[in-house]
C-alpha cells in the first residue's frame, strides 16, 4: 500500500491486496468481490482479476483515509464471507446421499 497527500490535505493511496487459492475457488472468489455494475465514490477506482490460483485487486483512491480504509474491509470481508460459502457448500455436498 502507498499513499501521499496531495494539495489541501487530500490523500491519494493504492493498494494491491492478493488473495491466493486451491483449484477454481480463486474464480469464484473473483467473481464475487468484483465490483460489477456498483457505483464507487468519487476518486475511487477498483479493478479484480483472477491470475491462476489467484485473485488480485487494485484499489486506487483520492479522498478521505477512512473511505479507502473502508473499501479495503469491505473487499476483504466479501472475500471472507465468500470463501465461508464456498466451505458450506463443500460441506454439504460432502454430506450428500
Amino acid at each position: 500500500m502507498t499513499s501521499s497527500l496531495g494539495g489541501e490535505g487530500e490523500l491519494k493511496a493504492e493498494a494491491e491486496v492478493t488473495l491466493a487459492y486451491d483449484g477454481e475457488e480463486a474464480e469464484a472468489i473473483a467473481k464475487a468481490i468484483s465490483p460489477d455494475n456498483v457505483k464507487v465514490p468519487k476518486g475511487l477506482s477498483i479493478k479484480t482479476e483472477r491470475m491462476g490460483f489467484e485473485v488480485h485487486t487494485y484499489v486506487k483512491y483520492e479522498g478521505r483515509l477512512m473511505t479507502f480504509l473502508s473499501t479495503l474491509d469491505d473487499l476483504l470481508r466479501c472475500a471472507s464471507t465468500a470463501e465461508e460459502a464456498i466451505r458450506f457448500v463443500r460441506s454439504k455436498g460432502a454430506q450428500a446421499p
